[in-house]
């Protein structure tokens, strides 16, 4: 039931665990977000259209997940990203900076940053959403929630944001299911719905207590959906912003 976009596909063919994990870029079991009540959503448009998601996390700053890498342009302030929306702000990548250790077979250290060519103008349809300030892992039970453009429950496309909820997994639960799994990772889903593999396009957020905690990276076709844990990587996160 999980679709890919096509500048991720080949990025999968070659990934050793292809057949069982797979690059997140769909919703299920949620609903359309009211408009531009997430404006740090941040859509990423490629050379084939667009594909992955991201977050603004500075006026000059988008996060993403690395195995979104390839020239994008970045969209701020959209709902309906195939339609020209007034609030829309269309900005080029100035710097790419994937992480170091960033591992295409285990999905690990599965975080970009993107440095806008201009910051962009802050208003009500584009802000910025705060980082963690401690490097610390969520308990489980915790309450997220996720947004995307991906397709949604019964495979249809769709240009305007979906969001939907779930709830962090143990990392004891979740190595039983990804035995990769390591500090940099953090597990989430539903465990009574179909919500279990609600996941946002790969590389958007997932938000918990208006914090971004996690970065949509991969899963099976059933709960838990893995993220990368952004509190793991907080100082070379700082060392990039602040060069």
């Amino acid at each position: 039931m999980l679709r890919f976009s096509r500048p991720l596909l080949l990025l999968l063919l070659s990934m050793s665990w292809a057949q069982t994990a797979h690059l997140r870029s769909q919703i299920i079991g949620g609903q359309e977000a009211v408009p531009h009540s997430r404006p740090y959503m941040a859509a990423l448009k490629m050379d084939t259209g667009f594909g992955c998601g991201g977050f603004l996390v500075g006026p000059q700053w988008v996060m993403t997940a690395a195995h979104c890498m390839s020239e994008m342009t970045v969209v701020l302030g959209a709902h309906d990203r195939s339609a020209i929306e007034d609030t829309q702000q269309v900005i080029g990548v100035e710097s790419y900076y994937k992480h170091p250790e960033y591992n295409g077979a285990t999905v690990a250290n599965d975080i970009l940053l993107l440095k806008l060519a201009h910051k962009a103008t802050l208003n009500k349809y584009v802000q910025m959403i705060p980082l963690p300030t401690s490097s610390s892992d969520l308990p489980e039970g915790t309450p997220c929630s996720l947004a995307g453009w991906g397709l949604i429950d019964d495979s249809q496309d769709t240009e305007r944001l979906f969001e939907t909820n779930v709830t962090i997994y143990s990392r004891r639960k979740c190595m039983k299911v990804y035995s990769q799994l390591d500090d940099g990772m953090i597990c989430a889903g539903s465990h009574n719905e179909l919500r279990d593999t609600s996941q946002g396009d790969s590389g958007g957020p997932m938000v918990c207590n208006g914090v971004v905690q996690g970065i949509v990276s991969f899963g099976n076709a059933y709960p838990p959906g893995v993220y990368s844990r952004i509190g793991h990587f907080l100082p070379w996160i700082k060392k990039i912003m602040d060069s």
